[in-house]
C-alpha cells in the first residue's frame, strides 16, 4: 500500500506515470478525429470552411463538457478507497438495488469490448502515416505483427517498459502541442472555433450535422481510462496532468483546423490532417513517436481489461479463471485467458477492417454504453452522498442528455461496423449475467446446517483408530457466512462420502469485501484442538492466494501457542514433525435428477458449459495442486416430484 500511494501523492514522478498510464486512448486520438469528421460531412473528403470550424468547436467542448467536467472534476471524486473505474463504482452503491448489477455488467463489457477495438484503430492509425512516404506499403501485417508482439509480451509484465511510457508521452503530448502552434500562427483565424455557437452551427444548421457527433466523439472515447486508473495515479495528479494534455491537444486540434482552411474546397485524397501538420523531415520521426505512443495507448487498454476482469471475478460476474502476477508491482496482473481472447480479437478486428478509416465505423459505439453506465451510477452515488436533489437531477439530465445524443448518433455506425463492438459486448454481457445468475441459484440452492450438532461426531471420528487417517490437517472451503453454520455437502463428505478421519478440521471462508485492498481475517475457535474455522476478507483487488494466507495464520496460530499442528503420529511427534495438510475442494455438477424454469435451465447448461473451459476452482485460489482432493457434489435445483414407475410381479 505504500508503494502505491507514493505513486497517488502528487509529485513529478506522479504526473509522469499519470501520462504513461492513463492518456493513451485520448491522447492519441488526433490521430483520426478530423479525417473521421471530413469523411462523415455531406461531402466525403471535401475540406469545408463550415465543417472545420464547426467540428473543431464541437470537439472543443465535448473535452470540456464530457471529459473535463463530468470526468476530471466530479467522477473523479467517487473513489472506493483510492480506486476508480465503473466496477469500483459499482461495489459503492450495489447495496441500493439489485437492478445496478445490470447497469454495471452492460458498463462493464461495453468496455471490454472497447479494448477489442483501441489497438488495432490507434496502432493502424499511426502506421498509415507510412503512406505519405510510400503509398504502396502494405500496413495490415505490420498492424498485426506490432499487434501480436504487444500481447506476447504481456506475460512478462510491464513493469520496466512501463517506466518508459511517462517520458515517451510527455514527449508526444509536446509534439502535438508544437506541431499544432506552428499553424495556428499561420492561421489565426482557426481560433473562432472557442466560440461555442460553431458547434451549435453545426449540429442544427449544417445538413446532417447532428450525425457528425458519432465522429466528434472519438475524442473523448478515452475518457473513461481517467477513472479506471484512479487507484494507479491518484486524483491530484489527474487533474494537474489534465491541464498540460488538454491543452497541447486542443492546441494540436486547432493546428490541423488551421490547416485544413489553408485548404479548404480541396479533397483530402487520402492525406490525414494530423501527418500534414509536419514539414517532410520530421515525418519519419513523427511516425515513430506516433507508434510508439499508439502502443502504449493499446498497453493501457489491455491492462485495465485484465484489471477488469479481475475485479468482475470476485463480484461473481466472471468466470473464475486464472490470474498470474508477473512482477511484484502492486495491482498488475496478467489474465491468459483474456489475453488470448484479445488477441484474436484485434487480429479479426485488422483482417476485417483493414483500413483504421473503416475502423472508426466501429469505434465509440461501445464506449458510449459505458458512460451512460456510469452516468447512472454516478447519480446514484450522488444521492447516497446526499447532495442537493436540484443539483442530482440537472447532472443526470445534463449528461443523459449529451450522452444519449451521442449514442443515437453513433447508431448510424451500427450497419457499416458498429455491430461488430456491440456483438462483442453482447456476448460479454450474456457471460457476466449467467455467471451471476447462477451464482445466486446456487447459494440459493445450497442447503446450510448447524455445525454445533456435529462438533461431538468430528472429535469422535478424529480418535476413531478403526479408520484409517485421512489426514492430519483436513481443510474444506466453505460459503457459509454465518461461523455457526457449514454446508450439507462437507458434512456429508465427512462422514459419509468416504469417512474423513484427521486430527484437525479446519473450515475457510473467503469473503470479498467492497474495499479494494482489505487484507484481513478471524479465527473461531469451534471445538479445542480439534475444529477451528478462519474467515477470510480480502478486497476486490487482492489476489486469491488462499495456500500463503492459509499457512500465515497457521504460523501466527503456532507462535501464539493456539494450536499444535505436530503428527499426532507417534513416532513422528516424537521427531517434532509436522502434521500434512490436505485441502478438499467440492465442485458443484448438475444433476440430471432436475425439473425446473426453463429459464434457470438455459442459465445453468450455459453456466456448466462455459465451466469446462476454465480453471478449478483449487487453482483459482491458489491452492497447492499436490495437497488438494477435488469431489464432485450434484447441484439438485428442483428435484423431480412425480415418476410414473410401475411395479410388475
Amino acid at each position: 500500500m505504500d508503494s502505491k500511494h507514493s505513486h497517488t501523492a502528487i509529485s513529478g514522478a506522479g504526473l509522469l506515470i499519470a501520462l504513461g498510464i492513463i492518456y493513451g486512448d485520448i491522447g492519441t486520438s488526433p490521430l483520426y478525429v478530423m479525417s473521421s469528421i471530413l469523411k462523415s460531412g455531406q461531402v466525403p473528403d471535401l475540406i469545408d470552411a463550415h465543417l472545420v470550424l464547426g467540428g473543431i468547436s464541437c470537439v472543443i467542448w465535448t473535452l470540456t463538457l464530457q471529459t473535463t467536467v463530468k470526468y476530471v472534476l466530479l467522477t473523479l471524486n467517487a473513489d472506493n478507497n483510492g480506486e476508480g473505474g465503473i466496477f469500483s463504482l459499482y461495489a459503492l452503491v450495489r447495496r441500493r438495488g439489485p437492478w445496478l448489477s445490470a447497469v454495471a455488467i452492460i458498463g462493464g463489457s461495453a468496455l471490454l469490448a472497447d479494448g477489442v477495438i483501441t489497438p488495432p484503430i490507434s496502432v493502424a492509425s499511426a502506421i498509415e502515416g507510412l503512406r505519405a512516404v510510400s503509398p504502396n506499403i502494405p500496413t495490415v501485417p505490420i498492424v498485426i505483427g506490432i499487434i501480436a508482439g504487444l500481447f506476447l509480451l504481456q506475460s512478462f509484465g510491464t513493469q520496466i517498459v512501463g517506466k518508459a511510457f511517462g517520458p515517451i508521452m510527455f514527449l508526444w503530448f509536446t509534439m502535438l502541442g508544437v506541431l499544432g502552434t506552428s499553424w495556428i500562427v499561420q492561421n489565426p483565424v482557426i481560433l473562432k472555433a472557442f466560440n461555442p455557437y460553431y458547434a451549435y452551427d453545426l449540429l442544427v444548421r449544417y445538413p446532417g450535422g447532428f450525425w457528425l457527433l458519432g465522429s466528434v466523439f472519438l475524442c473523448t472515447t478515452g475518457a473513461e481510462a481517467l477513472y479506471s486508473d484512479l487507484g494507479h495515479c491518484g486524483k491530484g495528479n489527474i487533474r494537474i496532468s489534465w491541464v498540460f494534455v488538454k491543452s497541447t491537444l486542443l492546441i494540436n486540434y486547432l493546428g490541423q483546423g488551421a490547416w485544413l482552411l489553408q485548404h479548404q474546397g480541396q479533397q483530402l485524397d487520402g492525406r490525414n490532417p494530423f501527418y500534414a501538420l509536419m514539414p517532410s523531415w520530421f515525418l519519419l520521426i513523427g511516425i515513430g513517436i506516433a507508434t510508439v505512443a499508439a502502443i502504449i495507448a493499446s498497453q493501457a487498454l489491455i491492462t485495465g481489461s485484465f484489471t477488469l476482469v479481475a475485479e468482475a471475478i470476485r463480484l461473481n460476474m466472471w468466470p473464475k479463471v486464472r490470474l498470474n502476477y508477473p512482477t511484484d508491482v502492486k495491482g498488475q496482473l496478467y489474465v491468459p485467458s483474456m489475453n488470448r481472447l484479445l488477441l484474436l480479437g484485434c487480429i479479426g478486428v485488422v483482417l476485417y477492417f483493414r483500413e483504421s478509416t473503416n475502423m472508426e465505423a466501429a469505434y465509440g459505439l461501445a464506449i458510449t454504453l459505458t458512460m451512460l453506465m456510469t452516468t447512472i451510477l454516478l447519480t446514484i452515488w450522488l444521492r447516497s452522498k446526499r447532495v442537493a436533489t436540484p443539483l442530482v437531477i440537472a447532472f443526470a439530465v445534463l449528461y443523459g442528455t449529451i450522452e444519449g445524443a451521442f449514442l443515437i448518433a453513433n447508431m448510424r455506425k451500427f450497419p457499416h461496423g458498429g455491430w461488430v463492438s456491440l456483438a462483442i459486448g453482447g456476448a460479454l454481457v450474456a457471460v457476466m449475467y449467467v455467471w451471476l445468475k447462477a451464482f445466486y441459484i446456487k447459494r440459493r440452492l445450497t442447503d446450510f446446517v448447524r455445525l454445533e450438532p456435529y462438533v461431538d461426531a468430528l472429535k469422535q471420528l478424529s480418535n476413531d483408530d478403526s479408520i484409517p487417517k485421512y489426514s492430519t490437517h483436513l481443510v474444506f472451503l466453505t460459503s457459509a457466512e454465518r461461523s455457526s453454520e457449514i454446508e450439507q455437502k462437507i458434512i456429508y463428505s465427512i462422514f459419509q462420502k468416504r469417512p474423513k478421519r484427521a486430527d484437525i478440521y479446519w473450515f475457510i471462508h473467503v469473503d470479498t469485501t467492497d474495499e479494494p485492498y482489505t487484507m484481513e481475517y478471524k479465527v473461531t475457535e469451534v471445538a479445542p484442538d480439534d475444529v477451528f474455522r478462519i474467515n477470510f476478507r480480502l478486497g476486490f483487488r487482492v489476489q486469491q492466494r488462499i495456500n500463503l494466507y492459509f499457512r500465515k495464520v497457521i504460523e501466527d496460530l503456532v507462535r501464539n501457542k493456539e494450536v499444535d499442528i505436530t503428527s499426532r503420529y507417534e513416532s513422528l511427534n516424537k521427531q517434532h514433525v509436522t502434521g500434512d495438510f490436505r485441502f478438499v475442494v467440492l465442485e458443484k455438477f448438475l444433476s440430471v435428477e432436475n425439473d425446473f424454469p426453463t429459464m434457470e435451465k438455459l442459465v445453468m447448461q450455459a453456466y456448466f458449459y462455459i465451466r469446462q473451459f476454465i480453471a478449478s476452482e483449487d487453482q483459482y485460489f491458489g491452492l497447492d495442486t499436490s495437497s488438494v482432493k477435488v469431489e464432485k457434489v450434484p447441484l439438485v435445483i428442483a428435484p423431480v416430484r412425480e415418476v410414473a414407475l410401475k411395479r410388475i410381479k
